[in-house]
This record gives structure tokens, C-alpha cells and sequence, in this order.
């Protein structure tokens, strides 16, 4: 599949959550690089570990082993094999499923609730696949309508110059050094379906993370990140041009 002709774009072509003051276009830009979870140097490593020791300290979803491990077994078959989810690293709410849903939105339109940490997979005869997601911390988030151009097995990811200012150690992933090759260890992760209005690159991304605790949470640079079990099945659900809502 052809990549897009990409628009340079300003930060009043995005429609974005005025939720913290003085959010510009360099923090729009952000979200091209969908990194992990930490974002500036130190800035969320002590989040992070917080978040993981909660995590543990949480007790393990009493869940059915045979469907756990039928959605997030291992995939060995992939260009990258991917691991099995540990289980007890994913709440049981957050498990893909189907589901009854309501909505005035056409067949095959995503929908993410950035309030429950869903994304819907509209379906016929008021069904949906419903999957757990992550989300971008306040000051890099995205809502509006848009649709899904383009579509990636393995992407390649490029971080943005401004994200190489901070993390000198990144330029060896510019765009001018080739970007970073695709892999378990790349942030975009085993799939990525890239966000457009119009034939403009929002910038924003649905993309799989190997980060199960980082689900249900507002941790990563502003994109919809999902278990890569759960983006792989979303990623062959979806046509490009499916409309997208994010809200």
C-alpha cells in the first residue's frame, strides 16, 4: 500500500482538548514519535514506577485460562514472534469482546471513549468489538472526527525533531538516519493505523504497545495505544478510509 502525500500541518488544523494552558504545535508534534510511555528526560520515570508497584499490587483478575490464553496466547507466526500477555497484566474489563452498542455511527467506524479507555469497532445489528487502550497524557491529547488513510505491519517510527531536542539519544532514529526499523521494541509496535483529516496526517495513531500495565491508563505521548494481540485483530477488521471519532 502507497503511503499518503503527508501536509505540513499548524496546531489550529487539529482539533485538540484545551486541558492544559499553553498547549502549542510542538506539543501537537509530540505525537508523531507515540513513544513509550516516558516523554522528557526524567519526566514520568517516577510516574511509572509508581504505577507499575501499584500494579503489582494489585490482585490478579480471576479470569477463564482457556479464553485469556485464547486472546492473548502467544503469536509465533508474526514477522516478529509476539509473546503471550502474563496473565493477571490485563483487568478482565479490558479484554476484547463483543459487545451490544448503540451508536448513530456507520459500520466499521472506530470510536474511542477516552473516558473508559475503550475503542469500539462498530459492527451490524447494534454490536461492537470493544478493546482496552491506552491513552495520551493531558496536554497531548486529540479529539474530532477523522478517518484511517493509511495502515503498517511493523512500522517504522520516526521521532520528531522536537522530541530529538530533548532525547539526543533518539538521533539515531531521525528521519534523516532512516527512523527506527520495526520490531517488539519499536513504539509503534506490531501494527499501526495512521489518523488523517483529509488528506492531513493528524499526527495521531492507533498502534500496539508490549506495555499490558499501561492499559486503562494515560501514560504515552498522545496516541491509542492497544496490547499488540488486540491491535493485530483491530488491524484486520479495518478498511482504510473508516471513519474514526475520537471523544
Amino acid at each position: 500500500m502507497s503511503k499518503p502525500i503527508l501536509h505540513k500541518q499548524n496546531a489550529s488544523e487539529i482539533s485538540r482538548r484545551n486541558l492544559v494552558t499553553g498547549a502549542t504545535a510542538a506539543g501537537g508534534l509530540l505525537l508523531a514519535g507515540c513513544s513509550k510511555s516516558s516523554n522528557r528526560e526524567g519526566e514520568g520515570s517516577n510516574t511509572l514506577t509508581k504505577l507499575r508497584e501499584k500494579f503489582k499490587r494489585q490482585p490478579k483478575i480471576d479470569a477463564p485460562k482457556s479464553t485469556f490464553a485464547s486472546l492473548y496466547g502467544p503469536l509465533p507466526n508474526e514477522k516478529f514472534p509476539v509473546p503471550a500477555v502474563p496473565e493477571g497484566e490485563l483487568e478482565e474489563r479490558f479484554f476484547r469482546q463483543r459487545v451490544n452498542y448503540k451508536t448513530r455511527e456507520k459500520v466499521g467506524s472506530l470510536i474511542v471513549d477516552t473516558k473508559n479507555f475503550y475503542l469500539y469497532h462498530v459492527e451490524p445489528n447494534g454490536k461492537a468489538m470493544r478493546y482496552g487502550v491506552g491513552l495520551g497524557k493531558a496536554g497531548f491529547e486529540w479529539a474530532g472526527r477523522a478517518r484511517v488513510l493509511w495502515k503498517q505491519e511493523w512500522p517504522k517510527w520516526t521521532p520528531p525533531a522536537e522530541m530529538i531536542e530533548r532525547r539526543p539519544e533518539l538521533e539515531k532514529w531521525s528521519e534523516e538516519n532512516g527512523g527506527m526499523p520495526g520490531g517488539l521494541d519499536n513504539p509503534l509496535g506490531a501494527r499501526a493505523l495512521y489518523i488523517f483529516e483529509g488528506n492531513v496526517d493528524t499526527l495521531y495513531r492507533l498502534h500496539g504497545t508490549p506495555e499490558h500495565w499501561s492499559i486503562g491508563k494515560a501514560v504515552s505521548s498522545g496516541c491509542v495505544r492497544m496490547i499488540h494481540q488486540d491491535v493485530i485483530d483491530l488491524y484486520g477488521r479495518v478498511k482504510t478510509k473508516s471513519p474514526i471519532l475520537v471523544k
